[in-house]
């Protein structure tokens, strides 16, 4: 929804940031209710609606199929330039940046908490918290040791990629560092936004229901990772966690799968690993670069020696 309505473009408060960055959430949510089935089908058995069958995959009632499409491009447009800017940023630096995804309550502080302490001593590591209110989470990251940057979004339901530049610009980034952004809690809206991280983790708690994948199916395509977290949970509820692997994997068939417990530490190891491998990647990817940078210095070196030598001759 927010990819049309615009709600990113509300008060937004970056920690540490000397800039304003409150903005007018500006367009009218007041419109005509206009029955017109091209932005919705019926269940004529059960009655059920489905609002998403249009080309736009979502409905705001008085606007066009068309008109949405072109807002969401509009939107996204803008946000995957400024994702980009970071993304080349961050690959400058060789740092591994993790978006963080799930609802509410799902355990992503408690993880982010219980994993900084295992990496802490290994990895140079920063978090940029995000919230609608509130700067709690960032202080339980601070209080790991771990430097950290709250953004409020106040009406957003999710973190964009130039809030994340901004972010960036006040954190003390170093070079092969490991980036971790805690999303809002929301599965919808964060799965649309690129923040120019190098992978999406969806964090779902057995407390949710091992159906979540299938009812909001664009947070698991969009990720690299889903974690089930809360598992020391599972004697206590009714959560068939094969069951919920093979919804993720019905809707993302290359999603891997981790099921963790941030409490009892269970699959802890694991986890932690697979953020190493990442990290692994990142300096992969900047030897390439840099071996490819060499190249060029080379060639253009053989090149101005090859024109002195025939100048000589």
């Amino acid at each position: 929804m927010c990819k049309v309505c615009g709600c990113s473009d509300g008060e937004v408060r970056i920690e540490g940031a000397i800039h304003g960055h409150s903005h007018d959430h500006g367009h009218d949510h007041n419109h005509d209710h206009d029955h017109d089935h091209e932005t919705h089908v019926h269940d004529h058995q059960n009655g059920d609606i489905h609002f998403g069958q249009g080309p736009a995959g979502t409905h705001v009632g008085g606007v066009s199929q068309s008109h949405l499409l072109q807002i969401e491009e509009n939107i996204l447009s803008k946000n995957d330039g400024f994702a980009q800017t970071n993304r080349d940023r961050l690959a400058e630096l060789g740092v591994v940046a993790l978006n963080l995804v799930s609802s509410p309550g799902a355990g992503k502080t408690t993880l982010l908490v219980e994993t900084l302490n295992r990496l802490k001593q290994d990895f140079p590591v920063r978090v940029i918290e995000g919230d609608q209110e509130s700067a709690n989470d960032a202080e339980r990251i601070r209080a790991t040791g771990v430097p950290a940057i709250q953004i409020n979004t106040g009406r957003g339901c999710h973190l964009d990629a130039h809030m994340i530049g901004h972010a960036m610009e006040q954190l003390d980034l170093e070079r092969n560092s490991i980036l971790f952004i805690e999303n809002i809690g929301n599965l919808v809206c964060p799965a649309g936004f690129d923040l120019g991280e190098a992978s999406k983790v969806v964090i779902l708690s057995v407390t949710e229901g091992d159906d979540k994948p299938i009812k909001y199916p664009d947070a698991f395509a969009a990720a690299d990772l889903m974690v089930i977290s809360k598992t020391d949970l599972l004697p206590h509820v009714d959560f068939d966690v094969a069951a919920c692997i093979e919804h993720a994997r019905c809707i993302n068939p290359d999603i891997g799968t981790i099921e963790l417990s941030a409490k009892s530490g269970a699959g802890m190891d694991e986890w932690t690993a697979w953020v190493a491998a990442r990290q692994r990647d990142a300096l992969e990817a900047e030897r390439r670069s840099l071996e490819a940078r060499l190249a060029e210095i080379a060639s253009v070196l053989d090149d101005d020696e090859a024109t002195g030598t025939q100048q000589h001759a």
